[in-house]
């Protein structure tokens, strides 16, 4: 079972292949999620301390491209939780102002 570190909050045991926005979100993370987990927000942004995945969506790859933001944080409604790795969530809920993250995400990735 890989393990998840959110940075500031913990370590965490998450089943292989869980969505990491929704690893996050169920580990105290606090994600954003504006759009539902589908690639059009970035509100679900993290930056990758360790392990970030080596391959990309293409629908996460098209939306930082078109916002000039390739390589600077990963959308975590994007990526699955297959190997360790320690993140840090950008816009959390508690910093954001909003009253709630979003609609929960699926449990697969989409688009």
């Amino acid at each position: 079972m890989p393990k998840l570190t959110i940075e500031g909050v913990g370590t965490f045991d998450v089943e292989k292949g869980t969505r990491l926005v929704l690893a996050l979100e169920d580990n105290g993370g606090e994600p954003l999620h504006r759009c539902g987990g589908y690639a059009r927000c970035t509100t679900c942004r993290v930056k990758f301390i360790s392990g970030e995945p080596e391959t990309m969506t293409k629908a996460e790859k098209e939306k930082l491209e078109s916002q000039n933001k390739l390589g600077e944080f990963r959308l975590s409604c994007q990526c699955t939780v297959d190997h360790d790795m320690h993140v840090k969530v950008l816009l959390p809920l508690s910093e954001s102002g909003l009253d709630d993250p979003g609609k929960r995400p699926e449990d697969h990735v989409t688009p």
